[in-house]
This record gives C-alpha cells, structure tokens and sequence, in this order.
C-alpha cells in the first residue's frame, strides 16, 4: 500500500492520567506530526481528553463501555485504522466490527496472566487485526494463547528539569538538605507500597539524613501502606504526596529512584528517572527486568524488602557507582525509547493490517 496520509482514531477509556494516557497523547501527536489524519475518541471529563483538546487535537467522547459501542459503530468506519490504547474497550471495538469493517489494532499495557477467563480472552483477542505489546512480559500471554503479538516499547520525551520548582518542593516540604529517595506509583496492590515501606524502614536506620517520598493516587493498598508507616514509627520519614501532575519533573530532586511492583508492563517512571541520570533500584517483575538489565540499575525479586534496602543503601553510599549506572541508562534510553521510532514502528503496523 502506497504511504498515502491515513485516517486513524486512537480510543482510551480512562478517566485519569497515568503511563497509557500519556502514550496515546505522544502516539496521537507524532501522528498527526507526520502529516496524518488523527481523532481520539476518550472518556468524557477525562484528563486526557483536556489535554489533547489543549494540542489542538479532534476529540470525541463517551460516557462508558456500551456508549463507546454505539459510537464506534456509527462513526467507526469512517476512519482506516482504530487503535485501541486500553484493554477495556477491546471487547466493544470487536463486538461492533461488522459495522465499522475496520482494522482493529490494540496496544496491550499490563503484564497481568490471564486467568479463569482465558478462552473468552483469547475469543477477544483472536479478532484484532493486529495485538502489540509494549513489552516481552506484557507479549507473554497472548502469545501463550496463540495470539501473534508485536513488541513496541512505549516512549519517554527528554525532560526539562524546572529548578524552581523543585526548590519550591523542596522548601514547601521543607526537604532541603534531605537525600531523597522516591517512587512514583499509585498505591495499589500490584504496585506493593509496603514492601518499599519494609524496605525504607531499613534504610532509614542506617541513613538518618533520608527521607522517602511517594507520589501516587490512593488506591486498594492505601490504608495497608499508612498502617505500615505508622508502626514502623516512619510518619516523617516515609511521606504519601498523592497525585502530582507531571511529577517526573520533580525526579531530578532524588538520589534514587525505586520500583516495588509486584507486575509492571514496562515502567515508564522508571524511564523517566533514567532520563534525569537518577539511578534506579526496581524489582525484576514483567517488563522491569528488559528496563533495568544490562548495569542499568539493580534488581530484586518483588516482596523482597531485604534485598532492597540493601540495593538502596548501595547506592546512598556509593555515589560513584549509582553515577555510573545512572549513565549507561540515560544512554540506553535514549537509545531504545524515542518518540519517532515508536511512532514509526506503530506506522508500519497500520500499513501491514490495512495490506491483509
């Protein structure tokens, strides 16, 4: 097929703005970037939807799952591709297939098995046109499922570093002259606040000037991770910030910088810590051990609080070495996580589903 201009709706059904949220938005943009048509159809009053309203982009929206349906299979067939950016549309951009007659691409973002349900997932999942995954974890179950899956890691933007208002953080915290260590994670199960709590208690014994801080939205695990702070005696050691708009801005301000997820697709945070030389402690789960390989950062098994104070605390006193990882991971980023090759790459997807 000549690489004519194509027409290509992008659909994200959540409300907040997380990882996915903000690949759709690069994804959409660098699109339209390269001269192609492209609309997004969001959940109505949803951040993403403000913001791509804000970049000029042609935004539609739905008040829910069956409202999605019924947009798509009035309005569906009047663009080449739909690209589904989240799992919970998929099963509604399928269903409604004989009215749009469109190909259906569908970005999968988490690393999470399938469970019970795996004949009724794979039903779904047979019925895209093409099934990417942002990483080998995240490609693992539809693979095992007989399901042909792309990897297309997801991108990162390079990061200007505000100094005002990390002085302004920092102050208004009144963090100055602390060592940080951070993470930025929604306090969720998956995500497993308590055990970086177990593991900050650790290091907050052998280090008296370190402070944790962690951004996130409230989530299951929120009164779990406040009960462990409390008995570990860690109220003004350990600080729950809550939501922060563009908060890896604010990365530059840490030593280091740790995932605890029990499942993680990729790790964009990760990334983005990268992106600011920040060295970087995570477990290995899912995609994290494709992020953090290769003298990038150090790795534990997920729940093993032991191991990774122990890998915090390396890095709080060996800041030449944390230094040197840090660089070899700014590198690879740049290397393996641009904006125009996932765009690209995604290009090329379109091209090959609408040639079948």
């Amino acid at each position: 097929m000549a690489k004519t201009a194509l027409r290509i709706l992008q659909i994200n059904t959540e409300r907040g703005w997380r990882g996915g949220e903000r690949q759709t938005l690069l994804t959409a943009v660098g699109l339209r970037a390269r001269g192609h048509d492209v609309e997004l159809l969001l959940r109505k009053g949803s951040a993403l939807a403000e913001r791509a309203r804000a970049l000029g982009l042609v935004v539609h929206t739905a008040g829910g799952g069956f409202s999605f349906g019924c947009w798509l299979a009035l309005h569906g067939g009047r663009y080449d591709v739909l690209h589904a950016q989240t799992a919970k549309v998929v099963a509604w951009v399928v269903t409604v297939a004989p009215a749009h007659r469109r190909p259906v691409v569908f970005s999968r973002r988490t690393s999470f098995p399938v469970g019970a349900g795996g004949w009724l997932t794979r039903l779904k999942w047979c019925r895209l046109d093409q099934m990417v995954a942002i990483s080998e974890a995240a490609a693992q179950a539809p693979r095992a499922l007989g399901v042909s899956t792309q990897v297309i890691p997801s991108a990162v933007l390079p990061i200007t570093v505000d100094a005002s208002r990390i002085q302004l953080f920092l102050k208004h915290r009144m963090l100055e002259g602390r060592r940080l260590v951070g993470t930025a994670a929604a306090l969720s199960v998956e995500k497993d606040p308590v055990t970086l709590i177990q593991a900050a208690a650790k290091v907050c014994a052998q280090f008296e000037d370190v402070v944790f801080v962690h951004w996130g939205a409230a989530g299951a695990a929120s009164h779990a991770a406040q009960q462990a702070i409390a008995e570990l005696g860690l109220q003004e050691r350990y600080l729950l910030l809550g939501f922060e708009s563009e908060v890896e801005q604010l990365f530059a301000a840490l030593s280091v910088f740790v995932m605890a997820s029990r499942y993680e697709a990729l790790g964009s945070s990760v990334l983005d810590a990268m992106l600011q030389n920040v060295p970087v402690v995570s477990t290995d789960a899912g995609g994290l051990k494709e992020t953090v390989c290769a003298g990038r950062g150090l790795v534990c098994a997920p729940g093993d609080p032991d191991t990774m104070a122990a890998h915090i605390s390396f890095m709080l006193a060996q800041p030449e070495q944390a230094r040197a990882m840090a660089e070899v991971a700014y590198a690879a980023v740049r290397a393996e996580y641009a904006v125009d090759g996932m765009v690209e790459r995604y290009l090329e997807v379109y091209r090959e589903v609408l040639e079948h």
